[in-house]
């Protein structure tokens, strides 16, 4: 006669039965919080940068070489692998990336907060991680870019380290940075976990291996020397103040207001933690910290730089909540839902009026040109190029790589001579190896236009001649040559 099987523990039933619930109530509350990403083609000009770049690499082209940017290749990657499986005429694919990013982000936090608070803890940072997350303009919450993939690696850096598994947390924290440069802020608090900790130096030794290996690996896949200048030492002039203080600063501080809407009903209790909560919860705190460095890394404060800031946000209101009475709780779930509701309204609403001029600048352009032919735009807003289904006449997909115009500086650090390293003379190979077919001039007024930049003011004069405009944008036609 068998014997029974043994049933299992009943940490085990408890376990499996505590996240058969969560996960769905997360999953369903995910794709409420994402609804918006899905009812505009384009949020920003970062997704639009991401779009024609994973187009380049299907194509042939190389990262760093012949497709540059100053991020990681991980995002790029990411949207290359989702264009050769779905195809590229449309970034659903990416956005359902996102949906599974968050809901990761949040499940991780959730086992995160459970393991040290318990179930109630544990469901709390789930939920209001997600309700703060699309707390920031729609264009910075909603769209499908850098810091949507950096936040899961982060919070799985802290996970792990949490667990005092140090060569997942060093792999972890490696994929944040591949994601996003500012991503590695993360490693400070892991960090802290294993000095807190006491481990052994094998414990240093193997986050430090999960830490360089990943990194190494994606220098040598790509162009080592590309990798270290695009991502690390090539952005020199981009990470400076000088230029538009007061725009730079205005607009750090409209995005700190903002969220700081989203996250009303965490910052009360976060404010008054008695220090008691605050025992166990260095870590976070410092979390938080490096998160807040990385929104000034660069002096631009773009929105969704703040998405960092989240995580740690949303465990520390946890923390704060558990020792307060059960009504404080109810209340903060309640105000940030109210305030997830109004972002999810702004982001249904929300009228577009930079894609509306994407669009029909992107139909002039494919009326003129065939698929064939190459183009360049002139702007800063390469989304066009994918709009339009045409291929870039030059790796450099806007004019502030070739400029300095970025993030809104309009001050005196632009133009030719502020532009990235080396740009100008590769620049002006490409233009004379294989000239576009068509030229548009989008800078419509900017510091950037072409009667401000040498080169291409003498490139316009000397091999083209104007055939349209559309909404102050100028299509420049290459004229035969005799």
């Amino acid at each position: 006669m068998l014997a029974a099987p043994l049933a299992p523990p009943r940490s085990v039933v408890v376990r499996k039965a505590y996240w058969a619930r969560l996960l769905p109530q997360l999953a369903a509350l995910a794709c409420i919080t994402r609804v918006p990403s899905f009812v505009r083609p384009l949020w920003n000009p970062d997704e639009g940068y991401l779009a024609v770049q994973a187009r380049m690499l299907a194509h042939g082209g190389r990262l760093y070489e012949t497709v540059v940017d100053r991020k990681p290749p991980l995002v790029p990657w990411l949207y290359e692998a989702a264009f050769a499986l779905y195809g590229s005429a449309s970034l659903t694919p990416v956005r359902i990336l996102a949906v599974l990013a968050q809901l990761a982000t949040a499940a991780l936090l959730a086992s995160l907060a459970r393991r040290r608070w318990g179930d109630t803890a544990g469901r709390t940072a789930g939920v209001l991680y997600l309700l703060v997350s699309v707390g920031l303009n729609p264009e910075d919450a909603q769209a499908a870019t850098f810091e949507v993939f950096t936040l899961p690696c982060a919070a799985a850096a802290m996970w792990c380290a949490d667990r005092r598994r140090w060569g997942a947390a060093g792999t972890a924290v490696a994929c944040a940075f591949l994601a996003k440069q500012t991503g590695g802020a993360v490693l400070l608090p892991v960090a802290h976990l294993l000095h807190r900790r006491g481990s052994p130096p094998g414990g240093v030794l193997r986050l430090a291996a999960g830490l360089v290996v990943p990194v190494l690996c994606a220098a040598l896949v790509t162009d080592p020397a590309g990798f270290l200048f695009w991502t690390v030492t090539g952005s020199a002039a981009y990470a400076t103040l000088t230029g538009s203080e007061l725009h730079i600063l205005l607009r750090g501080l409209t995005n700190t207001a903002i969220l700081a809407v989203a996250c009303a009903g965490l910052i009360p209790p976060v404010v008054r933690m008695p220090r008691p909560a605050r025992t166990g919860s260095a870590d976070l705190w410092l979390w938080l910290a490096s998160s807040a460095g990385a929104v000034l890394l660069g002096f631009h404060f773009f929105g969704h730089y703040f998405l960092q800031l989240t995580p740690p946000l949303a465990l520390l209101a946890t923390a704060a909540l558990r020792t307060l009475p059960r009504e404080r709780l109810t209340a903060a779930l309640l105000t940030s839902a109210c305030c997830c509701s109004l972002f999810l309204t702004w982001g249904l609403l929300a009228p577009r009026p930079e894609l509306a001029h994407a669009q029909r600048l992107a139909a002039a352009v494919a009326q003129r040109t065939t698929p064939a032919d190459r183009v360049l735009f002139w702007g800063i807003h390469p989304e066009t190029y994918w709009l339009a289904s045409r291929t870039p006449a030059s790796r450099y997909l806007t004019a502030g790589l070739l400029t300095n115009y970025s993030g809104g500086r309009n001050g005196p650090q632009v133009g030719e001579k502020y532009a990235v390293r080396g740009a100008w003379p590769v620049f002006r190979a490409e233009m004379a190896a294989r000239a576009p077919a068509l030229v548009v001039d989008d800078s419509r007024g900017e510091p950037y236009a072409p009667d401000r930049v040498p080169t291409l003011r003498r490139l316009l004069t000397a091999r083209y001649a104007e055939v349209a405009r559309v909404d102050g944008a100028v299509l420049y036609a290459r004229v035969p040559e005799r």
